[in-house]
């Protein structure tokens, strides 16, 4: 039973890295190149639409990785899972603090009553997301290194 939940919660998490690379590195760079307003409502719909699954998918993540911390804790490589455990921790709370206020804004945003300064906001989000992006992409390499 313990495979499984190590398998599952891998794929998971994983799974998320995934969605959340893609958002970093291909979606952003996509909607930023859309002409006149196409990018702006792009995003804010992007907001709107991950922004109802990605807390479920954050939290969710971090549940398996505490029920496979308890269940393996007397196997080898539960240090590393707990370690993962403390960076989705690191990350959920990097998103409440750092993310979230700038995409609750962002989401709300048309071109009739977006701020003067909403590029730059955006510029802050995807840079916190980056951040973001690397600490699950650690969380999700120790995790597949204790599968071994």
């Amino acid at each position: 039973m313990l495979n499984a939940l190590e398998v599952v919660t891998t794929v998971v998490v994983g799974v998320m890295v995934g969605v959340e690379f893609s958002v970093a590195f291909v979606m952003s760079r996509i909607l930023n190149a859309l002409p006149e307003d196409s990018g702006q409502l792009g995003h804010a719909h992007g907001g709107r639409m991950l922004g109802a699954v990605m807390p479920v998918w954050y939290i969710g993540s971090l549940v398996l990785v505490g029920i496979w911390a308890i269940a393996g804790r007397h196997h080898h490589g539960t240090g590393l899972v707990v370690t993962a455990a403390g960076l989705l921790i690191l990350s959920v709370i990097m998103s409440l603090l750092l993310l979230v206020p700038i995409a609750n804004r962002g989401k709300t945003w048309t071109p009739d009553n977006r701020p003067a300064d909403w590029k730059q906001q955006l510029n802050r989000w995807e840079r916190y997301h980056y951040i973001r992006v690397a600490v699950i992409i650690a969380a999700f390499a120790l995790l597949v290194t204790a599968l071994s």
